[in-house]
């Protein structure tokens, strides 16, 4: 991957993780939130997609699907207690 692409692509997903982390606290409602985190959790997911790319180095695929499993299972979580008060 040419260098300047990825610290191109690495900027920008910074500052798009900067604005969710402003949306999450400024959010007002409990969904809204939820949300935020999870945008925020798949743009964490595709910078470790980017840094696997650049160092040609599967361990931190690894790391982003547990990252997106554990997302998952949470956003559920979430929803569920949010809507029916318990979350099994």
């Amino acid at each position: 991957m040419h260098a300047i692409v990825f610290y191109v692509a690495t900027l920008w997903v910074g500052l798009l993780i900067a604005a969710g982390v402003v949306l999450t606290l400024r959010a007002h409602d409990t969904l809204t939130r939820v949300l935020a985190v999870e945008v925020i959790t798949t743009l964490l997911i595709g910078l470790l997609v980017l840094y696997a790319g650049g160092r040609n180095s599967a361990n931190y695929l690894d790391a982003a699907l547990v990252l997106a499993l554990l997302s998952f299972v949470g956003t559920l979580a979430a929803a569920r207690y949010e809507t029916e008060g318990r979350i099994f």
